[in-house]
């Protein structure tokens, strides 16, 4: 078990991580010195110096503070897409420092209060997002670590005064057995991460693991899945506990009816696109029914969650141009960014930039890649970011493109935007790499 009573100093390798960077900005809220090392200075990185933490964009032990080379005073968080080969892990375990993966170090910090967790291949950033939103709306001033930016709390991290905290549930790396949860949800199973867990019965196998470490049994699980659950939700169920029922699209949101142990909230809106949120909705307001929330409160709540930064998030609507930005990185939901951007502008054609994430991923679901990119009548694609990873032989981008059915198709690399998208009615970008270095330039040339 981490004890932190002689920590005053906690090392990030790798702190411009979505998860990383949500640990860091706690433990400088709570006084502690915290400095650490990431490649890209990032935005999350610029903003987490102005939170007074000190950054080093070089893998050099010359440029660790003096007050970080006692082994006795520091804790060293590191995520497993640091390679092996980083100096400063190889000096840090070399030198009997304490080192933490993140989620040893999120699973103590959670241990003794009421911890909400959100798991699933899909969705479990926007659930976790909305829940805390729900919560804090309604009152209960929750604690939370997320996995994208609140557009509400224009953070991933919410400190509130209460013991209770809402916690994104990574299934990467089996990070989600460390969790001791007291409520959680499991959105989605779908095959991913192979090179951590080699075939996808290995995955469901975690998140049966996972299920079984949830208190008491209360665990929430999307209809269908093959996992033991108390309760279920779904998308126009009659069997589910909570069923989204009578979905409709009116003036350019989605507006339904929850069906839920009580009775039934009618007309419940979002003006969150695509179907996938409206499931993601029902989600929200399982968990938040469980913690004693009246069913019209979350209802309310819902209609006025602004979203998560990357989330299928709009940043040009003009007479001439739509650009639509999405983290999507599994064909699933490229698949549903796809089909939420025609349903909301089935007249326009759609041109998509995607950026693939990881050599294994590309090479585990190419097809599943090119169907989902087929759907596009113009597909741009850039280089696969490799993230942690060398390349492998035989997968790369050319490949890919090779199996797009669009006609409308092209390689191409980041230096060569804006221009490629000048004439663009609809565009989205996806991607889980460094793909949203693009959006602000995109949004200027959009915008003249």
């Amino acid at each position: 078990m981490i004890n932190l009573d002689n920590i005053k100093h906690i090392y990030f390798l790798g702190i411009g991580g979505i998860g990383m960077s949500a640990l860091a900005r706690y433990f400088a809220a709570n006084n502690y010195e915290v400095a650490g090392y990431d490649r890209n200075q990032s935005d999350i990185c610029l903003s987490l110096e102005k939170a007074s933490c000190s950054i080093s964009y070089q893998d050099d032990l010359s440029t660790l503070p003096k007050s970080f080379l006692s082994p006795n005073s520091v804790l060293v968080v590191y995520t497993p897409a640091i390679p092996e080969d980083n100096f400063l892990l190889s000096f840090f375990k070399s030198n009997g420092f304490n080192l933490h993966k993140r989620s040893e170090v999120l699973g103590a910090i959670t241990k003794d209060k009421q911890c909400l967790a959100i798991s699933g291949t899909h969705g479990k950033t926007t659930i976790s997002s909305l829940l805390t939103y729900i919560l804090s709306d309604n009152g209960v001033d929750c604690s939370a670590f997320l996995g994208g930016i609140s557009t509400d709390f224009k953070s991933n991290l919410k400190i509130g005064s209460l013991p209770i905290t809402v916690v994104e549930a990574d299934e990467f790396d089996r990070s989600f057995l460390q969790l001791y949860p007291n409520w959680a949800l499991i959105s989605s199973m779908d095959a991913d991460h192979l090179d951590i867990y080699g075939t996808p019965e290995q995955l469901v196998e975690s998140f049966h693991l996972f299920s079984q470490k949830v208190s008491d049994g209360n665990l929430i699980a999307k209809e269908g899945l093959d996992v033991k659950s108390k309760y279920n939700y779904a998308l126009n169920s009659n069997t589910a506990d909570f069923s989204a029922l009578n979905i409709r699209v009116e003036s350019g949101a989605y507006h339904f009816d929850i069906k839920h142990p009580q009775g039934v909230c009618n007309n419940v809106v979002t003006g969150l696109p695509g179907i996938h949120n409206v499931e993601n909705a029902v989600a929200a307001f399982s968990m938040a029914y469980f913690q004693g929330l009246s069913p019209q409160g979350i209802v309310s709540s819902i209609a006025s969650f602004s979203g998560v930064k990357r989330r299928f998030e709009t940043h040009v609507v003009n007479k001439d141009h739509v650009y639509i930005d999405d983290y999507a990185h599994h064909p699933k939901e490229i698949e549903m960014a796809v089909c939420s951007a025609r349903d909301l502008y089935p007249s326009k054609e759609l041109t998509v930039v995607f950026q693939p994430h990881l050599f294994t991923r590309t090479r585990d679901f190419m097809d599943d890649f090119a169907s989902a990119l087929s759907a596009a009548d113009r597909v741009l694609l850039l280089d696969i970011y490799p993230a942690r990873e060398l390349p492998i032989e035989g997968v790369n981008s050319q490949i890919l493109l090779e199996k797009i059915k669009c006609k409308n198709k092209i390689l191409c690399t980041k230096s060569q935007f804006p221009e490629l998208i000048a004439n663009t009615e609809l565009l989205m970008t996806l991607g889980a790499g460094d793909i949203d270095s693009l959006i602000q330039s995109i949004i200027k040339h959009l915008q003249k």
